[in-house]
């Protein structure tokens, strides 16, 4: 009898997540898993691909708490691992994971992470420097917080992803606009701003230790908004802040007690050393999973994780990156689109390992405020991390977006950079 990969959630209608899922179901397979897809009707029904690759799928509700355990604790098949992809359904794998017995990270650490006010709280008990968050229901509380602590500061959603809603703020009478970006009503979270150059850090928990595979640098849009452009990885830093990073953000997965999956930490550094940002219980997403696979020949990153919680060796290749990748975003400015010059050459480059363009002459570009609003990549590969980015922003700027002309309209062609 083969043993059961139950796959909680499987993949977004999502180009960079189908593809994850599609590694993940190839390297099961590949382990002679037999796999079982759970997730919402109408997600299954927008992800054909994943749904064709799998042994078998059911209609569970992945995000209401306590659904997914008690619908595995009623099957007749017994589940040997129980993972995911996704954010947001971190939660529901550890509680499924307990339920029937398999290997897991525990639910309240899990949950813990999720929430990033008690995430923060959690690490800055244990000695970790962190900046000071305050959970507001209201605009009011929020104006107390920038009364008691140095700006600038940052408010943002308390459980979002893809920086939505995210936003800096200067001075109290920001916070109206800045409040009005968040996606919804509920209580928000202010918190100081970090200055210093961002970075992540992707890996792998390996017999209960937190292996660390990459630090990959990131690029930015300037405040007020934080929409990543761009991704080298891994970063070319020196050795000595290497190890600094990874050892802290090692320290602070064995803290929060994280032990099974993957990891994605983000952080910055500062003149005062390193201080950790948000931390997943999970890989990153924004093609750093393609970017990996270049820079560590033969890496299997999800069989990894496969391997591990079976109980099954784990050797014959190397976990470090010998080669560099970088993605780079295309974010031409706002207007409505004519046409796009030079995507053809992008895409018969030789070194490009995956490229899209979400948009087509007619479309309304939209102002850069968060990850949705980006409107293509271009990942490459490169024998060095140096290489790699300069490619990635040679191909980023051969792209030229053209805008219409009107009355309340410019001509316009723009390069990116």
């Amino acid at each position: 009898m083969p043993e059961t990969l139950l796959f909680v959630g499987g993949a977004r209608p999502l180009s960079f997540s189908l593809d994850m899922a599609a590694e993940a179901l190839a390297q099961a397979a590949a382990r002679g898993l037999r796999v079982h897809v759970t997730n919402t009707a109408d997600v299954l029904a927008a992800t054909e691909d994943v749904v064709g690759k799998a042994s078998e799928t059911s209609t569970v509700d992945i995000l209401k708490p306590g659904e997914s355990a008690a619908w595995a604790k009623a099957q007749d098949e017994h589940f040997d691992a129980v993972y995911a992809l996704q954010e947001l359904a971190q939660v529901a794998v550890a509680e499924t994971a307990e339920a029937v017995g398999a290997p897991g990270n525990p639910p309240e650490a899990v949950h813990r992470v999720r929430t990033k006010d008690a995430c923060r709280e959690a690490l800055a008990a244990a000695g970790f420097p962190q900046p000071t968050v305050r959970l507001c229901a209201d605009e009011a509380a929020a104006e107390a917080f920038l009364g008691e602590y140095a700006g600038p500061w940052i408010v943002k959603p308390r459980d979002a992803m893809g920086s939505t809603g995210v936003s800096l703020v200067t001075k109290a009478a920001q916070l109206p606009a800045a409040i009005a970006l968040l996606p919804d009503a509920k209580p928000f979270l202010v918190e100081q701003f970090v200055e210093g150059p961002e970075f992540s850090v992707e890996g792998v928990f390996l017999g209960g230790e937190p292996k660390i595979l990459a630090v990959t640098a990131k690029e930015k849009v300037p405040p007020p908004f934080f929409v990543e452009t761009g991704h080298v990885l891994p970063a070319p830093l020196p050795d000595t802040r290497r190890l600094e990073i990874e050892e802290q953000v090692a320290g602070a997965l064995k803290t929060l007690g994280l032990r099974v999956g993957g990891f994605h930490v983000e952080l910055w550094l500062t003149a005062d050393g390193v201080v950790l940002g948000e931390v997943h219980g999970r890989f990153g997403g924004d093609w750093i999973h393609r970017m990996l696979a270049h820079a560590i020949p033969g890496l299997e990153l999800y069989g990894l994780v496969f391997d591990d919680m079976l109980g099954r060796p784990v050797t014959g290749v190397s976990l470090t990156p010998s080669r560099g990748a970088a993605v780079r975003y295309l974010t031409p400015p706002p207007g409505r689109l004519a046409a796009v010059e030079g995507w053809d050459e992008v895409l018969a480059h030789p070194a490009v390992l995956h490229a899209e363009l979400g948009v087509e002459p007619g479309d309304e570009i939209a102002p850069l405020q968060r990850s949705g609003d980006r409107v293509g990549l271009i990942v490459v590969g490169a024998e060095t991390p140096e290489a790699a980015s300069a490619l990635a922003a040679d191909l980023v700027d051969s792209v030229k977006f053209v805008t219409e002309s009107g009355p309340d309209r410019l001509p316009g062609l723009w390069a990116l950079r």
